[in-house]
C-alpha cells in the first residue's frame, strides 16, 4: 500500500482524473471569493497588518489589498498567513464532511504564495493543490470527529500536514524531502477548540498558523532539518497525541488515485459552521410552510458529535459565536427567509434573540450511523392554539451530491468577488495552461 504523503508528492495533473480536476478549480474558486469577501471583515485586518510587519522579501501578493501606487507582496510565508485567515474569516470556506475540516483554506493560500514565489506554472499550482486538498480530506476522515472530542481543531492538525506537501511540491523537493516536511510540519500542528466555551478569534486565525508553519516546515526540510517517520500513526504521532486514536489506515493510504476524497469536499451555502447547515435549511421548508408568527416553540435535532459545537445553551455574544450557534441560525433563518453574511453583524437583533430563545436542542436519534456534517436535519415547531409541523431534509445543500452544486457555486463566488468576478472566472480557466500565476495573481491584488 502507497503512503499517502509520498503518493500525494509525487502526484502529476495527468494522473488526476478530469471529474476530480474539475472540482478542485471550483473549489479554488470558492475559497477565493470567501478570501475577497473575508479580506476586511472579522480577524482578516489583524492578521494583514501582522503579515505585512513580518515583512521579509517580496514573493508573494497579500490578495484584496493594494497599496497607493502597487500590490502589497511579502515573504511567502507571511502571505500565506494573511490570505489563509481572510479566507477562513467569515466561515464561509468548503468543508469536507467526514473529516470536518476546511481543505481549501490550508493548501490553497500555500499554493497561490509558493507558485507566485517560484514561478510555477499553473498545472503545477493547481497539481500542488490537489494533492494537498486529498491530504488533508483523508487525514481529517481517518479519525472522524477524533480531533475535535478532544478539543483539537482538525482544520489546523491536518491542514499543517497537507500545506507542508503543497509547498514541498512547489519548492521542487523529493518525495523524501517532502516527508520530513510533513513529519517537521506535525510537530508545529496546532488549534484549540475554547474559544466554543470562553470567546476569543483564534479560529479564524488557525489556518494562517498551519500556512505559514507549512512554508517554514518545507523550508526546514530543504534545508536539512529531519521529521519522524512515525509522525503520523507513531506512538506519539499526530493522531495518537491530538486525536487520541489510531487513523484507518484505509481511509488514511487505501485506493490512492482510485477514491478521491477531494472530490466529496462540500461548498457552504451559508457563512455558518457546517454543521447546523441541515437544520438551516430545514428551517428554510418549515418557513415556506407555516407562518412564523405562529410559532411557539421549535426543537433541533443535532447529531451527537455535533452538540458540543453548536449545540451550547446561551445564546451568542458576538457575531463570529452566532455562526456556532444552531439555535440562532435557525431563528435567523425563520425570521429573514436567508442566512447572508450580514445577517451576523448583529447577533443582539431582538425579533432573532426571541425566537431563539424558544428553540431547543435535542440529540438526533437515527439508525444508521453517518458523520455529523453529512447528517440530516430536523426539525419540530409547536404552533400557536395548538398543533405541531415537522420538518426534515436528508442532508444540507452544497455537497458533491447536490445537483444544484455547479451553480451554487458560481453564483457565491461572483457574489463575494464582486467586479473581480469575470477576470478571475478567466484567469482560472486559463490556469491549466498558463505559463506562471501572474494574471491569476493580478485579478486578486
Amino acid at each position: 500500500m502507497p503512503d499517502l504523503i509520498t503518493w500525494a508528492a509525487g502526484l502529476t495533473w495527468a494522473e488526476i482524473p478530469e471529474p476530480v480536476r474539475a472540482a478542485a478549480r471550483l473549489r479554488l474558486l470558492d475559497g477565493l471569493g470567501c478570501l475577497i469577501a473575508g479580506v476586511r471583515r472579522a480577524e482578516a485586518p489583524a492578521a494583514t497588518q501582522v503579515a505585512r510587519s513580518l515583512g521579509g522579501p517580496p514573493e508573494a501578493t497579500l490578495f484584496g489589498h493594494a497599496a497607493p501606487h502597487a500590490p502589497i507582496r511579502v515573504g511567502a510565508a507571511a502571505a500565506a498567513f494573511g490570505n489563509a485567515v481572510a479566507m477562513h474569516a467569515l466561515d464561509f470556506d468548503d468543508t469536507h464532511a467526514t473529516g470536518l475540516v476546511h481543505a481549501t483554506t490550508v493548501t490553497a493560500p500555500v499554493a497561490l504564495a509558493l507558485a507566485e514565489q517560484t514561478g510555477a506554472s499553473g498545472e503545477q499550482l493547481l497539481a500542488a493543490y490537489t494533492a494537498g486538498l486529498e491530504v488533508v480530506c483523508r487525514l481529517g476522515a481517518a479519525a472522524p470527529h477524533a480531533f475535535h472530542a478532544r478539543g483539537v481543531h482538525a482544520t489546523s492538525a491536518c491542514g499543517t500536514v497537507a500545506g507542508a506537501v503543497v509547498a514541498a511540491r512547489l519548492l521542487g523537493l523529493p518525495a523524501a524531502t517532502a516527508a520530513h516536511a510533513a513529519g517537521i510540519a506535525a510537530s508545529g500542528s496546532s488549534g484549540l477548540l475554547e474559544f466554543l466555551h470562553t470567546g476569543g478569534s483564534t479560529k479564524q486565525l488557525h489556518p494562517g498558523f498551519a500556512a505559514h508553519a507549512a512554508i517554514v516546515a518545507a523550508r526546514l526540510a530543504a534545508a536539512g532539518a529531519t521529521g519522524p517517520a512515525g509522525f503520523l500513526d507513531g506512538t506519539n504521532g499526530l493522531f495518537a497525541a491530538l486525536a487520541g486514536r489510531a487513523p484507518d489506515a484505509g481511509m488514511l493510504h487505501g485506493g490512492l488515485g482510485e477514491r478521491w476524497e477531494a472530490a466529496r469536499i462540500t461548498v457552504k451555502p451559508y457563512p455558518a459552521c457546517r454543521l447546523s447547515h441541515a437544520v438551516i435549511d430545514a428551517a428554510a421548508l418549515l418557513r415556506r410552510d407555516v407562518d412564523v408568527s405562529r410559532i411557539t416553540a421549535v426543537v433541533v435535532r443535532l447529531h451527537p458529535d455535533a452538540l458540543p459545537i453548536v449545540g451550547g445553551a446561551g445564546l451568542p455574544s458576538t457575531p463570529y459565536a452566532a455562526k456556532f450557534s444552531a439555535a440562532w441560525c435557525v431563528a435567523a433563518m425563520l425570521r429573514d427567509g436567508a442566512l447572508p453574511v450580514e445577517v451576523f453583524d448583529d447577533p443582539f437583533r431582538p425579533d432573532i434573540v426571541a425566537l431563539a430563545r424558544r428553540v431547543a436542542i435535542e440529540p438526533l436519534r437515527q439508525d444508521v450511523p453517518t458523520a455529523a456534517a453529512d447528517a440530516p436535519g430536523h426539525l419540530r415547531a409547536q404552533l400557536a392554539h395548538g398543533g405541531v409541523r415537522e420538518v426534515g431534509v436528508p442532508r444540507c445543500g452544497g455537497g458533491a451530491d447536490d445537483p444544484g452544486l455547479d451553480e451554487l457555486l458560481v453564483a457565491k463566488a461572483r457574489a463575494n468577488l464582486g467586479e473581480r468576478a469575470d477576470a478571475v472566472l478567466a484567469a482560472l480557466a486559463a490556469l491549466p495552461t498558463a505559463p506562471d500565476v501572474k494574471e491569476l495573481v493580478t485579478c486578486l491584488a
